[in-house]
């Protein structure tokens, strides 16, 4: 069994280091292409990522328990829902993203406009370190750590702005419009959905019926943030584990 764990937007690998630590089965922490690496040109739009996630995870083969966070949980999403990939089980947040009804939070609303979305990323870019307006800083109000941010300013380039607005705008006006089509019923694998209530922006309510939509486990982190496996690693290896726990009984 191999645990396989997809960062988010605007993320590195390095988000999952804490719970990765506290679990000893082997694993890998996936890095999205344009997020401190290159990303091929061919990748323009989200279907791209959903298709590079399902050519990344037949790559390291079965069977896998998937973790998927922000925008790593939506392509978890997706390449369980139309891929033939080679997944016992999935685990998402933010599926509220999902939810006919949901509409996209001011900062996405923003990147998927033009010039307007390039200039609020460009503005991220030049500012000043410490100054709390680089994007990492300005994250930390949703639980991001000082060293996840510092690491996320550094890698955070031209490369990373274009793949954050290839993404966004291809995602309008939100998932259950085009993905939603094709996830409408539960999916080969089991799921569990998470809904970490602490968010600012967390949709606890359109998560949970998103899951009894999809037929996936729900569980409500009260009083974790957005970036829940940073707040508490201990809390968040527990709940993935009585979940694969729940699989073998």
């Amino acid at each position: 069994m191999t645990i396989v764990f997809v960062h988010g937007v605007p993320e590195t690998p390095s988000l999952w280091n804490s719970v990765r630590a506290l679990l000893p089965e082997p694993g890998a922490a996936l890095r999205l292409p344009g997020f401190g690496s290159a990303r091929p040109a061919h990748m323009r739009d989200k279907e791209d990522y959903a298709a590079w996630l399902a050519e990344e995870l037949r790559a390291i083969g079965g069977p896998v328990d998937l973790v998927g966070h922000d925008w790593g949980a939506h392509l978890a999403m997706r390449v369980v829902s139309s891929y033939d990939v080679p997944v016992r089980s999935w685990v998402s947040d933010v599926a509220h993203g999902w939810h006919p009804e949901y509409q996209w939070h001011d900062a996405a609303t923003l990147w998927q406009k033009s010039p307007e979305g390039e200039e609020s990323l460009a503005g991220f870019r030049e500012a000043v370190p410490g100054s709390g307006a680089t994007f990492g800083e300005a994250l930390r109000s949703r639980g991001m750590s000082a060293e996840l941010a510092q690491e996320v300013d550094a890698a955070h380039d031209e490369e990373m702005s274009a793949a954050i607005l290839a993404l966004y705008r291809s995602a309008w006006p939100n998932f259950h419009a085009d993905w939603g089509q094709d996830f409408d019923g539960p999916a080969d694998a089991p799921g569990l959905l998470l809904a970490p209530t602490g968010d600012p922006m967390a949709k606890p309510e359109q998560d949970r019926e998103t899951a009894l939509r999809l037929g996936a486990g729900f569980e409500e982190l009260d009083g974790l943030t957005h970036y829940w496996m940073l707040q508490d690693p201990g809390r968040g290896a527990a709940v993935l584990r009585r979940f694969w726990s729940s699989l073998d009984s």
